[in-house]
This record gives structure tokens, sequence and C-alpha cells, in this order.
């Protein structure tokens, strides 16, 4: 059976769902400590969240990506990751899911999230055929995330270097072991009908 090319896959339980960011040491590490955003963690900003962690891996080079040295698991309701992905906008026009070009880009200017699928990566970090989401937070969202979906937030900098070393090292069966258990996430179609470009 052929595999949906737009999957969420994601570490999630009852009521969360784990997804990643990096940051430098400066604003990560006084996050992780005080348990929320704080310091010079900036809110005007967009701000975007991976629920993949290899795609994570991919985007900051392990945390050795100058400014994404810290690598932080952040623990966030399903409600509001759910609310995130029904107020979101594709990033990029795709015929045929929207009208035409100008209302898609008043979509994409009203929304507080947008929606990029991205190829998701295997261990050696090479692109794979199905896309990983990456959800753009911005405006009220960026507000919500860090006041009220926020559950928990860890520094995972330690798994992400030794994953890495095994990897480098060829021994992927070991690396395999300690990814976080990424599973389909349960969504109904209507959630992610707007989103599949």
């Amino acid at each position: 059976m052929e595999q949906p090319q737009h999957v969420i896959r994601a570490a999630y339980a009852e009521s969360t769902i784990t997804v990643y960011q990096a940051y430098s040491p400066e604003i990560g590490l006084p996050a992780v400590r005080e348990g929320h955003f704080a310091g010079g963690w900036k809110r005007d900003r967009m701000t975007w969240i991976k629920p993949s962690f290899l795609w994570m891996m991919y985007r900051c080079g392990w945390g050795t990506k100058a400014g994404q040295e810290t690598v932080l698991s952040v623990e966030i309701s399903r409600a509001g990751f759910e609310w995130a992905l029904r107020h979101a906008c594709l990033s990029s026009y795709v015929r045929g899911l929207h009208p035409d070009r100008a209302t898609w880009q008043r979509q994409l200017k009203r929304a507080p999230t947008r929606v990029q699928w991205d190829p998701e990566r295997d261990l050696r970090l090479r692109p794979l055929p199905c896309r990983s989401l990456q959800l753009g937070l911005s405006g009220e969202a960026v507000r919500r995330y860090a006041d009220e979906w926020t559950v928990a937030i860890r520094d995972v900098t330690p798994l992400a270097h030794e994953v890495h070393a095994l990897v480098s090292a060829g021994d992927l069966t070991s690396a395999a072991r300690l990814l976080p258990q990424e599973h389909s996430y349960p969504l109904g179609d209507e959630l992610l009908a707007h989103l599949r470009g």
C-alpha cells in the first residue's frame, strides 16, 4: 500500500505532542531552566516548530550550526497544535488547492500559522519521498504557544550528539534505537485537507 505523502509523524501522548526547535544557548538554556520561553526569545517574529526529530537534526546540523547549538524538545498541548493546524495557510501557492494566487496571499497574510512540507530525512539526513511538517507561528499563535500550549521544555542536545556520533561511526542500528518513537499523528482529514500541497 502506498504511503500518503503528507503525514504528520510525531511523538505524542494522550494530551500532548512533542515538537522541536533549536536556538543559541543564550535563548535555549534559560527556556529549559525556567520551563518557558523568556529572555532573548522574540514574540514578534515567526517561530517554526517541527514534530520530526530527524528533520530538526537536518535543519540544525545535529546541534552544530551557529545559533542552533541548543536543541529543544517542546511538549505542547494537542489542542493547541490542532488549533494551529486549523488556522494555518500553506506557505506557498498551490494551483487547484487555492482559488487563485491573490486569494492565497490574502489568506497567508491573515493566518496566524503557516505550514510548509519538506522532505522527511533518514538517519544520514538524506531526503525521503514523504514530507515532514513545519509549522510557522506568528502573532496570536506565538502568544498561545508560549503562554498556553507549552507544557514542558527539555534540552535534547546530548541526545542529538549521541545519535550523530553513532551515525558517524556507521552504527545505524544503535542510532535508530535512540530516536524518539514517532508515529502517524491521529488527525481527521478535515484538519489537513486545506494544507496538502
